[in-house]
C-alpha cells in the first residue's frame, strides 16, 4: 500500500504509537510493532489482544528489530507475516480469478472454501473490496464474455454457452437488458437497431447526443464533431443511425441547456437508457443524487453506498460513464477537492463545476 505524506509523518513519537495501540489503529500496521516485556511477545498495533500496561510496552520499527531484542511474534495477529488485509485481498483476488475462469457461476460455499474463508466472512469481504457481491461480479463478467464472444464472430449460441448461461431461456430473458438490443442485432453491428442522434456545438465544443427507444444512451463531448460520429458508427456499423427529428432536437436542446444554464430544468427529467454492471448502476444513481453546485469525493460516494473501501471501484464506474451531464460524474472530485480525471477533459470538468457554483 502506498503511503501518502500524512501517513509517513504519523506514528513517529511514542505518544502517537501508544495511542495507535490503544485505538487498535489499522493505519499504523506496518509502521511499527510493539512488544510486551511480561509476555515476551510482539504484536501489530491493531492486535485485538487485551490492552497492556504502558510501562511494559516497547516499540520497534520492524518485526526483525523486535526479534533481535528477544521477542517472539504473536500467534494471534501474526506481525511477522503479511497484514490480514493483504492476505484477504489476495484471497478475494483468487476468488475473482476462479469466477472468471469458471464455465458457470460457482456457488458461494465453494468459492469461500477455495480461498479458505467462511461463507459469511468471504461474502462480506468480497463486497467490501470489490464493491459488488460475488454473484454480481460473476454476472458482470458473464455479460462482458457475452459481448466479447459476439464481437469476435461467435454464433449467438456459442457466445451464450461460453459466457456461462445455463439455458437459452435464461439467456434470452437477460440478454436484451445486458446488450440494449437483441443478441443477433449486437452481433451484426446493431443490425435493425434504431439509434437516433444529433451533433451540435456548445460552449464546451462539439457535442453528440444519441438515444435508443428507451432513452438517451450517450452524451459525448469532443473538439470536433466528426470523431464523435465515427466512434458511434464504428461501434454499431449496421445500426440505423437516424438524424434527429423535431422531437429529438427538442431533447437535444434540453441537454445543451444543461451545459449553458445549469440552474435550468434538471437532468433528472431526461429519459435515459442506462446499461452497466449492478455496481456501476448503483454508483451512477448516487451521482445523480449530488445536487447541482455541490461536489463529493470518491470516498464520500463509496461511503454513501455503504462500501467505504470501494473508492477505486467508484472511480472506475465514473470513468465508464457514457452519459455526460445526465449522470454527473463531473461532480466527483478527489478528497480535498482537487479535480481528478474526466473522460472529456479536465478543462470541461472545471468549466461545468464553475458554472454550477456560479448559477
Amino acid at each position: 500500500m502506498a503511503l501518502d505524506a500524512t501517513t509517513t509523518t504519523r506514528f513517529l513519537t511514542e505518544a502517537e504509537r501508544w495511542q495507535a495501540v490503544q485505538d487498535r489503529d489499522r493505519a499504523a500496521d506496518g509502521r511499527f510493532v510493539y512488544a510486551v516485556l511480561t509476555t515476551g511477545v510482539y504484536c501489530r498495533p491493531s492486535c485485538p489482544s487485551r490492552p497492556k500496561r504502558a510501562e511494559n510496552v516497547s516499540f520497534h520499527a520492524t518485526p526483525a528489530a523486535a526479534e533481535q531484542a528477544g521477542y517472539r511474534p504473536c500467534k494471534r495477529c501474526r506481525p511477522s507475516g503479511p497484514a490480514p488485509e493483504a492476505a484477504e485481498a489476495a484471497a478475494i483476488a483468487q476468488a475473482c480469478r476462479i469466477i472468471e475462469e469458471a464455465d458457470e457461476i460457482p456457488p458461494l460455499e465453494s468459492l469461500a472454501a477455495a480461498v479458505g474463508l467462511s461463507r459469511f466472512h468471504f461474502h462480506r469481504r468480497f463486497k467490501a473490496l470489490t464493491g459488488v457481491t460475488p454473484r454480481d461480479y460473476a454476472a458482470a463478467h458473464r455479460a462482458a464474455r457475452l459481448r466479447d464472444g459476439l464481437d469476435t464472430g461467435q454464433t449467438v449460441t456459442a457466445a451464450y454457452h461460453q459466457a456461462g448461461f445455463g439455458s437459452n431461456g435464461r439467456f434470452y430473458a437477460e440478454a436484451e437488458g445486458l446488450l440494449g438490443m437483441r443478441p443477433g442485432e449486437w452481433k451484426d453491428g446493431g443490425r435493425d437497431a434504431a439509434i437516433r442522434f444529433a451533433l451540435g456545438e456548445c460552449s464546451l465544443g462539439a457535442i453528440l447526443v444519441a438515444a435508443t427507444e428507451r432513452g438517451i444512451c450517450a452524451i459525448q463531448f469532443g473538439d470536433t464533431p466528426e470523431p464523435l460520429l465515427e466512434a458511434l458508427q464504428a461501434r454499431f456499423p449496421k445500426a440505423r443511425l437516424i438524424g434527429g427529428d423535431a422531437d429529438f432536437e427538442a431533447l437535444v436542446a434540453r441537454v445543451v441547456a444543461l451545459v449553458e444554464q445549469p440552474a435550468g430544468p434538471g437532468a433528472e427529467s431526461l429519459p435515459l437508457d442506462i446499461r452497466g454492471t449492478a455496481f456501476q448502476q448503483r454508483v451512477w444513481k448516487a451521482l445523480r443524487e449530488i445536487p447541482v453546485g455541490k461536489t463529493e469525493s470518491y470516498a464520500e460516494v463509496a461511503a454513501r453506498l455503504g462500501q467505504p473501501t470501494a473508492v477505486r471501484a467508484v472511480a472506475r464506474a465514473c470513468a465508464s460513464n457514457e452519459i455526460a451531464l445526465a449522470i454527473p460524474c463531473h461532480r466527483v472530485v478527489r478528497t480535498g477537492g482537487a479535480l481528478a480525471g474526466y473522460r472529456w477533459g479536465i478543462a470541461r470538468k472545471q468549466a461545468l463545476l464553475e458554472r454550477e457554483v456560479a448559477r
